[in-house]
């Protein structure tokens, strides 16, 4: 015991003080995972890029009948496959959803497919809103999502080979190299959002919002303050990190002309001053990355210390890096092995989780840093920490909590337990095994409050 007790409070010691951005596994068992999506409710929808999306619930079990398998329309694999999915933001009144995938004849598809009358099965027909033709087998992009403004965001590489041999990415008559914003409540099969800036009559092609990428991989929004964030893989030497506001329309983020920040090609290009430049970017010469996968900024409560940073990790290399307001960049530790990372996704409370293919796992995102002054610095003992079999939570500041939920470092909910308004109440926690554990306490207004538990 006397060892054990030991290790626990060198296991407590490093979460306590270490700044280290760690994962731990939340979910295994799945082939090429590539997008992680949810519907607003507690699922995770993990997309095979096969062409299978399965659900995967909160307790970390998946279910072994997919939401959809549209496997026969999809050509797989390397850059191809299906790529992406978005939630329709009415999902839970119309049940639509959007995917994204290359079709047998090797071009992008945006198509739209409804929920059964089963919330965990999609059925099986789905309508093609969109085909755009791809010149070559890479570059396809693959995002898909849904901005604040209600319209259907979606990433469109250059067409592939290498160095933009078309010059797709500036031609604003080309749909290829670009973000594209269409409107799908409205319009057969869908509608141009008015502010669009090539909309109607102006020259250039009705649905596009963004210029000059090159092939964004992934790119997301802020869901607290509508910011996009766009993550455009390199060509040769540099990967891009870009942040601007939702509602800036026409923007051109540079690519041929330029690779990040550093001339590329700029023959026929516009004037520089008129280029969108990234907030964030790195070498391949100076990390070991190859091409950069972008991921979130962190918005959920559990980690208070990994909010206001923009998470992303890089296909070549075991680590998650981090980009600060300002545009710092720093990394985690190398995990062991590889995860070749490819999505990250986050889940209706903002929470992160990250996945790649070569261990198919699905990883929640976790600080190990988290630390006891959330309950402290708010009135709240818990004690004795680390804990055997029996856990004492006093409250000393007249807050009525109405509840106790206690979660494994991946997220499990373990015990959830009504809290009485008492002095002290008294959590029975023998069931758990020795480990780290995140406490959270909720009061009658629904603030909760965060600390970490040793069991012994």
């Amino acid at each position: 015991m006397k060892t054990t007790l030991q290790l626990l409070v060198l296991l407590f010691s490093t979460f306590a003080f270490s700044q280290t951005i760690g994962i731990v596994s939340f979910a295994t068992g799945f082939n090429n995972p590539i997008e992680i999506a949810h519907a607003g409710d507690s699922r995770l929808f993990i997309v095979e890029q096969s062409g299978v999306i399965k659900v995967l619930n909160s307790n970390g079990t998946t279910n072994a009948t997919p939401f959809l398998n549209i496997s026969s329309l999809v050509s797989c694999c390397g850059e191809r496959g299906l790529l992406g999915l978005a939630f329709h933001p009415n999902y839970a009144t119309n049940g639509f959803f959007y995917v994204n995938y290359t079709n047998t004849s090797g071009n992008t598809v945006i198509s739209r497919y409804s929920v059964s009358s089963n919330p965990d099965v999609a059925n099986t027909t789905g309508t093609i809103l969109m085909t755009v033709n791809q010149p070559f087998s890479n570059h396809n992009g693959g995002t898909i999502k849904f901005g604040p403004d209600g319209y259907l965001y979606i990433g469109m590489g250059d067409g592939g080979s290498g160095g933009d041999p078309g010059n797709r990415a500036q031609n604003i008559n080309e749909l290829l190299g670009k973000m594209l914003r269409i409107d799908v409540n409205s319009g057969s099969p869908y509608g141009i959002p008015p502010t669009n800036p090539y909309a109607g009559a102006t020259a250039g092609a009705d649905e596009i919002w963004a210029i000059g990428l090159r092939n964004p991989w992934k790119f997301s929004f802020n869901r607290l303050n509508g910011d996009l964030w766009i993550a455009d893989v390199g060509q040769d030497q540099i990967e891009e990190i870009n942040k601007v506001s939702s509602t800036t329309a026409g923007l051109n983020y540079g690519w041929r002309c330029y690779e990040g920040n550093a001339t590329y090609n700029t023959t026929g290009c516009a004037a520089m001053s008129t280029m969108t430049f990234p907030i964030a970017q790195y070498t391949h010469a100076s990390t070991g990355g190859c091409s950069i996968t972008g991921g979130y900024v962190y918005t959920g409560s559990t980690y208070p210390a990994m909010q206001n940073k923009y998470f992303f990790a890089d296909y070549c290399v075991n680590r998650i890096g981090m980009v600060d307001t300002s545009g710092n960049i720093t990394y985690s530790a190398n995990f062991p092995g590889s995860n070749s990372f490819t999505s990250f996704g986050e889940n209706s409370s903002g929470e992160l989780f990250v996945t790649g293919t070569s261990q198919d796992i699905v990883y929640r995102v976790i600080d190990t840093a988290l630390g006891n002054d959330d309950f402290t610095k708010n009135g709240f003992s818990m004690y004795p920490n680390p804990a055997d079999s029996e856990l004492f939570l006093s409250n000393s500041n007249g807050t009525v909590l109405q509840k106790i939920s206690i979660v494994d470092l991946s997220g499990k909910l373990l015990i959830d337990q009504k809290l009485e308004n008492t002095p002290v109440n008294t959590i029975n926690i023998s069931s758990l095994q020795t480990g780290i554990y995140v406490v959270t306490i909720e009061d009658t207004s629904g603030n909760t409050f965060t600390s970490k538990l040793g069991k012994k």
